[in-house]
């Protein structure tokens, strides 16, 4: 190895064993499963790994994530826990046909937070979609939404609690000018990690495969009784037809049942179930949220005093807890830090394809240790110095 590594030959350089995190998984989903939960799913899931969903052992396992959420959480009374397959992008789908009546409020901010809007314009059933937009790295402030931007009677406001692609976090607080408008809160990457509310909103719903260190294939959606009730409503009406794979009535019935209305993947509902304990275990929601407040400190208290690097996102209210987007100045290549950390076991630190930045995003999801975030930025500083010798 040469301390002068050019970009050519960066894979050569060796990081000291010394310097490397314990895990080197920093991916935004699909994120860190923890190897316990694996050996778990390798010894104990052997008993449901093959077997029916629609009985006893399965439906105990749907049982207990439902019963482990609510508990995470801290649901109100009336609220109820919601599961069926193909992720939140299916949620989507869902939601505009059982849980939007007549017209949509998008705030969008990214990839993520633009394409329920997207859905919900392209649906041939619904009224154009009211959309508040804000440039990637920024957001609308759902308090500052005032009558003249809801004079189109929506009937549901949406955004997301974290923006995966941009590393943007937006509380989740009723904003007072929608009125009686359901709040629907996507948040796939910062539910488990970020503090919330729940009674803030009407549908709080996410995938397994980020802050709850599972696999992905399912969507989660923690509804309120008024969302329960749009959903009845909207399922009995003539005027909509709604496939049943994307019938929110369904899936509660199913839900209440402790089973999905088809087939699930077992071995993801095995370890979102085994890090649901492991959370409630550890402390709840507080305990993970301590843990990726002190992940995202350290970053980005690194970055502020890197000489090359910045935070991405910089208003320090919005910048995640558990995504971190990190800009590098123009005498560092990002892309080839990626490569050079990648080569030595350190992996998914590159940032979302389509934001096209000189940068990193790093996952900081309650799974992911402290100490290795530390460690990691201890290897870029490292790799750094090496590269621009």
């Amino acid at each position: 190895m040469t301390p002068n590594a050019s970009p050519q030959d960066t894979t050569s350089l060796v990081i000291p064993d010394g310097l490397k995190p314990s895990d080197g998984r920093f991916g935004c989903g699909p994120s860190k499963v923890r190897p316990q939960a694996l050996a778990r799913l390798a010894g104990d899931g052997a008993e449901v790994m093959g077997t029916s969903h629609r009985q006893k052992p399965v439906k105990a396992l749907v049982g207990e994530i439902r019963a482990g959420l609510r508990e995470l959480f801290a649901l109100p009374d009336g609220y109820e826990v919601a599961l069926g397959n193909g992720g939140a992008t299916a949620f989507w789908d869902a939601a505009a046909f059982g849980l939007v009546e007549d017209r949509a409020l998008h705030l969008t901010y990214g990839e993520f937070s633009s394409k329920f809007a997207t859905v919900t314009t392209g649906a041939p059933f619904l009224k154009e979609p009211v959309v508040v937009s804000a440039d990637p790295g920024d957001a609308p402030d759902p308090a500052a939404l005032d009558v003249a931007t809801t004079d189109a009677e929506v009937d549901v406001v949406t955004w997301a609690h974290n923006e995966t692609s941009t590393g943007v976090m937006v509380g989740v607080r009723r904003p007072s000018a929608t009125g009686e408008a359901l709040v629907l809160i996507d948040a796939t990457s910062g539910a488990g990690g970020l503090p919330v509310a729940i009674d803030q909103a009407d549908a709080y719903y996410f995938a397994p495969q980020k802050s709850f260190a599972a696999d992905g294939g399912l969507w989660i959606a923690l509804l309120s009784p008024a969302a329960q009730e749009r959903i009845e409503a909207l399922d009995a009406s003539e005027q909509r037809w709604i496939p049943a794979f994307l019938s929110l009535q369904t899936a509660l019935e199913n839900s209440v049942k402790d089973q999905t209305y088809n087939t699930p993947a077992v071995a993801s509902l095995f370890l979102l179930a085994d890090e649901i304990r492991w959370m409630l275990g550890g402390g709840g929601l507080d305990w993970c949220v301590s843990r990726t407040t002190a992940s995202s400190e350290h970053l980005y208290g690194w970055a502020e005093r890197s000489g090359y690097a910045t935070p991405f996102v910089t208003d320090p209210a919005k910048r995640s807890l558990v995504v971190g987007t990190i800009d590098f100045n123009d005498e560092v290549d990002a892309a080839v830090v990626a490569k050079t950390l990648r080569a030595n076991g350190i992996v998914d630190t590159e940032p979302y394809r389509k934001l096209g930045r000189n940068q990193l995003r790093i996952g900081m999801f309650p799974a992911v240790e402290p100490g290795d975030v530390q460690a990691l930025t201890g290897c870029i500083d490292w790799v750094v110095e090496r590269i621009s010798a």
